[in-house]
């Protein structure tokens, strides 16, 4: 009988210990961690230049009448073209070739589909629909597991609201900041992103527990330099211009991690101070939630104090996840600890409330969905099944699939909607974003009818009121 021929030994035989420490090197200390940091910054540095103009800002690419009148504007192309000329006012587009194809900025996009909205059949939906006198809606996503998919779910969800005609404002509220790479945000330290808020929120709070002290002939809390700065800033100052003419950020970097430490001590000093409603009071002082029509906020993968301000200003909470069953046991475990920290907050507020006679707290949320995103159906349809089995209405239908859109857009530092479509063609084009248009059409659904809700609530209220 011939002997079966012995393949190679597995990597881990026979290690040669002297040999392992040659190639070891020198020791790590903590400054190692700066050189370290350096290198990702230079790199990211380089990475994030891609694309960019001359002037070293972002630029959104031009718009086809193809793509105009297919995903858009709702007409024919013929007819596009007729309104065109029989308006002569209105933007024109340009060709890159004698007689070649019209392409337009997004900003004229949106001054066309203003026309049609005026003058257009009565019978489309030229223009998304919001009711008046209502706030903005805001959206968190969120799920503390890194690397499913969260900020790019949450990028392309606000790009998707942007082309629909939406006015959108995205708040970064993760330290690492990769929402603000995305839309080319600049952000020098934690006075540019929301710490100031937080900060304000606190302090006029402070603010009034001292005038109460002093009521009682008890001395004032003292307001420190960071309070007393804080109460002159506005979330407007923060507010930054993208390179989507109808996309504006709040941008995060590495110092605003220091309100997770700064956070808890106020909260200590200040135990009436309502830290959840910083985000919500915030904006809406200032009049952003009427600005706006819809704000994304993108959270720290944890369950951090700017986790739990970002979900409890949310009327609607995303939670992408994969179709695997570390991820689906891991955000089993998220919904549990959410489940634990904002029933604790109520507990803890309704002790006090009932002793006084006031009305509770209840923290109400107009929809929860999960999203399986970066999905397989050729690996993955078995076990996405079963979680929707057992998840049901909570677990979207829609999957985000992974496409050579989506990889390509990711290694160029843009969105899936940034991408020109003839770097593909049209069909991978319209394979790759189906996925994130579908997505998009279920978030739409879910905030056209708490508007909806909202809307009938307010007349009811009214007519009560009558």
């Amino acid at each position: 009988m011939k002997a079966e021929a012995r393949g190679e030994l597995p990597p881990y035989f026979n290690l040669d210990p002297e040999a392992a420490e040659r190639i070891l090197g020198h020791a790590a200390d903590t400054a190692e961690f700066a050189r370290i940091a350096r290198a990702c910054a230079a790199g990211r540095d380089d990475l994030a230049t891609r694309g960019l103009e001359e002037d070293g800002r972002r630029s959104l690419r031009l718009f086809s009448t193809w793509e105009i009148t297919r995903y858009l504007i709702p007409v024919a192309q013929g007819h596009f073209r007729r309104v065109l000329k029989q308006n002569p006012e209105l933007p024109q587009g340009r060709s890159e070739t004698e007689g070649g194809a019209k392409w337009f900025t997004l900003d004229e996009v949106l001054r066309l589909r203003a026309h049609f909205a005026a003058e257009g059949s009565k019978a489309k939906n030229y223009l998304p629909w919001r009711p008046e006198g209502l706030p903005a809606k805001m959206v968190a996503v969120a799920n503390f597991k890194g690397g499913v998919g969260k900020t790019s779910t949450a990028a392309h969800l606000a790009m998707s609201a942007a082309l629909d005609g939406y006015r959108v404002l995205v708040i970064d509220l993760d330290s690492q900041g990769s929402m603000t790479s995305i839309f080319g945000g600049r952000v020098e330290d934690e006075w540019q992103t929301v710490f100031p808020l937080i900060a304000r929120h606190y302090a006029r709070h402070l603010r009034s527990e001292n005038q109460r002290r002093l009521d009682r002939g008890e001395a004032p809390l003292p307001l420190d330099d960071t309070l007393s700065e804080a109460l002159d800033t506005s979330a407007r100052t923060l507010v930054q211009k993208t390179h989507w003419p109808n996309i504006d950020l709040i941008g995060a970097q590495l110092n605003l991690y220091w309100a997770e430490f700064q956070i808890p001590v106020w909260r200590m000093q200040g135990r009436g101070w309502k830290l959840w409603d910083t985000l919500t009071d915030g904006l809406a002082a200032d009049g952003l939630l009427d600005e706006y029509d819809i704000v994304f906020l993108d959270t720290p993968p944890a369950l951090g104090y700017l986790t739990i301000n970002g979900l409890a200003a949310a009327d609607i909470l995303l939670v992408p996840l994969g179709a695997s069953f570390l991820e689906f046991d891991s955000t089993g475990r998220f919904f549990d600890m959410l489940h634990s920290t904002f029933s604790s907050i109520e507990e803890a507020e309704n002790v006090a409330a009932r002793a006084l006679g006031r009305e509770g707290l209840a923290f109400q949320w107009d929809a929860v969905r999960a999203v399986i995103t970066r999905y397989d159906g050729t690996q993955q349809a078995e076990l996405a099944a079963l979680m929707q089995a057992y998840l049901g209405p909570v677990l979207s239908p829609h999957r985000q699939d992974y496409t050579a859109l989506i990889g390509q857009a990711g290694e160029q530092v843009r969105g899936i909607y940034e991408a020109d479509y003839r770097d593909f063609n049209r069909e991978t084009y319209a394979r790759g974003r189906e996925t994130f248009d579908a997505t998009y059409a279920a978030l739409k659904q879910l905030l056209l009818g708490s508007w909806r809700r909202d809307q009938r609530e307010a007349s009811n209220a009214g007519e009560a009121a009558e």
